[in-house]
């Protein structure tokens, strides 16, 4: 499946149980709203809301194994991830090549993510002659990653703090995804030069989250710079 499609079908399916559940940023009041008129982040451009709450309702909308097109974009992440021409079962141990945890199903281990359901936003995007990673041979848990890097990057669109580039973009989705690959991009560089294992994802997740957060144009100007070259 194209991203493109991926995403359309989620602009015309019904998501108000989800859109209910989309937690936006208080209004500040007096004093509050004050420091944020003068030092806080710009609020997003009222043309933008709706694609922001698209975002946050998708974020709320789990797997489902009997969405044909939910399984659709499964088998498209192992594909492009894999450069398998074929397709996989649903549960076996065929995905710990990606990173997930567990012999017998797809999923990671309770308690060692958060619940969030689409971890890969952009893999069926962009073009990748090779895969991104060998999981396997370098110890890397790419799914686990991938799921807490979609959790940094969605709560930094729900504070607001990637507000001022969606409007320069006039996009939310757009900047979703190119933020989801800059802090990949970044945690990997990091993981190899320091030769780094599993026991020190939590402290390099903190770090990524800080920078997503308070430098994410920094980020993506990294990005940038890595795929001209």
């Amino acid at each position: 499946i194209s991203f493109t499609e991926a995403l359309q079908h989620f602009q015309s399916v019904e998501l108000s149980e989800n859109r209910g559940k989309v937690r936006l940023p208080a209004r500040r009041r007096g004093l509050a709203a004050l420091l944020r008129c003068l030092w806080g982040p710009p609020r997003l451009r009222p043309q933008l809301r709706g694609e922001q709450e698209l975002a946050l309702a998708m974020a709320q909308c789990a797997l489902d194994d009997s969405e044909r097109v939910h399984m659709r974009i499964l088998q498209t992440i192992y594909r492009q991830l894999t450069r398998s021409r074929l397709g996989c079962p649903r549960y076996g141990a065929h995905w710990e090549e990606l990173g997930f945890q567990g012999r017998e199903r797809s999923h990671p281990l309770p308690g060692e993510i958060p619940k969030t359901p689409w971890s890969t936003p952009l893999l069926s995007q962009l073009p990748q002659p090779r895969p991104v990673l060998q999981p396997r041979s370098t110890n890397f848990p790419f799914c686990i990653m991938s799921v807490n890097i979609t959790r940094i990057v969605i709560q930094a669109l729900r504070e607001e703090r990637l507000s001022r580039e969606c409007n320069r973009r006039q996009q939310v989705i757009g900047v979703l995804n190119d933020l989801y690959a800059a802090a990949f991009l970044r945690l990997f560089h990091l993981w190899k030069q320091q030769h780094r294992t599993i026991a020190d994802a939590g402290s390099f997740l903190k770090e990524l989250e800080l920078s997503t957060k308070k430098k994410p144009r920094q980020l993506l100007k990294s990005l940038e710079a890595y795929v001209s070259r």
